[in-house]
């Protein structure tokens, strides 16, 4: 049996049960104390008469249903499936008419866990998962199962299970999405048997043992270090052809590499502290000029002053 709760409904049953009451006592307890109010049976009859009529205006109050916009009443005719009534202010005759259940067709988020879990290369995990669903089908959620949020917490539950099952580590931990998605199609298919429409998967926590965790990081940053040497590999041969298509194109054109030495020079210049000898590398002139530079170079390392250890 449900259990509903309605202000608005309740108002009207006993407000129905009062006036149903007031009507069968005035039709039937009052000409009954009129005629039999000396008659030795009069009591019982009348205690009979009473119980009739509140059995009555009990079962007149029970026929009016008030529903919320968000639930479903699933309707009952002789023990066949009748129809699905609500939202609003109905009546459903009794005796012939009876009530199988009142359904919340609301959005419904509940948590499922797949404990001590093996993945594929045999590392026990925990994976918890938030699944969004919803009635949309009130008949099948009432008539084809017994209790439609056990039996999709258990699709769920067993789904999360065999997903898990089937993915290395590594997979379990980079494509969260790609699995969601996954298990919300694999639910759904099955939960479209109990009416109910599977909207949304999540996987909120993934738990695995801390050395598995810094195993993965050292491999994770071994993978990131040769993907650097890797594109620093690429990058020096690309310089590489770009230099040799240069030096091709200068080689090329009169004065090409004399152009770019003078380039060089400029660039050096605007160093600080940088003194540029330029002199004439083919000639005995040059010759001179640069065992000079040596020379003087010497000097002045030699008349720098000692420092003294001690």
């Amino acid at each position: 049996m449900f259990k509903h709760t309605n202000t608005v409904q309740n108002f009207i049953r006993v407000f129905t049960f009062l006036l149903t009451l007031a009507l069968l006592g005035g039709f039937t307890l009052l000409p009954l104390s009129i005629l039999m109010v000396d008659s030795p049976t009069f009591t019982v009859i009348f205690y009979v008469v009473m119980a009739l009529d509140l059995w009555l205006a009990s079962v007149v109050s029970k026929m009016f249903f008030i529903l919320p916009e968000w639930e479903r009443l699933v309707l009952l005719r002789l023990g066949k499936f009748e129809g699905v009534r609500g939202p609003g202010l109905f009546i459903i005759p009794p005796f012939i008419y009876s009530v199988a259940n009142i359904v919340d067709i609301r959005i419904i988020t509940h948590q499922v866990e797949a404990t001590a879990t093996l993945t594929k290369d045999n590392v026990p995990t925990k994976v918890t998962a938030a699944i969004e669903f919803e009635v949309e089908n009130p008949q099948k959620a009432v008539v084809s199962v017994k209790n439609y949020l056990s039996s999709v917490t258990w699709l769920s539950t067993e789904a999360l299970k065999n997903t898990i099952g089937g993915l290395d580590l590594r997979e379990l931990l980079s494509n969260r999405d790609q699995i969601a998605d996954e298990l919300k199609k694999q639910i759904d298919e099955a939960a479209a048997n109990y009416g109910v429409n599977v909207r949304a998967v999540r996987i909120t926590d993934i738990d695995t043992p801390p050395s598995l965790i810094e195993e993965l990081a050292v491999i994770a940053r071994a993978r990131r270090a040769a993907q650097a040497k890797q594109i620093q590999a690429e990058a020096e041969v690309q310089v590489a052809h770009k230099m040799a298509e240069a030096s091709k194109i200068l080689s090329e054109q009169p004065g090409g590499f004399k152009l770019r030495e003078i380039q060089n020079l400029a660039v050096m210049s605007k160093e600080e502290s940088s003194m540029i000898i330029i002199y004439p590398i083919d000639s005995d002139q040059g010759q001179n000029i640069a065992n000079a530079s040596v020379s003087v170079a010497n000097q002045m390392q030699k008349r720098k002053p000692k420092v003294d250890s001690k």
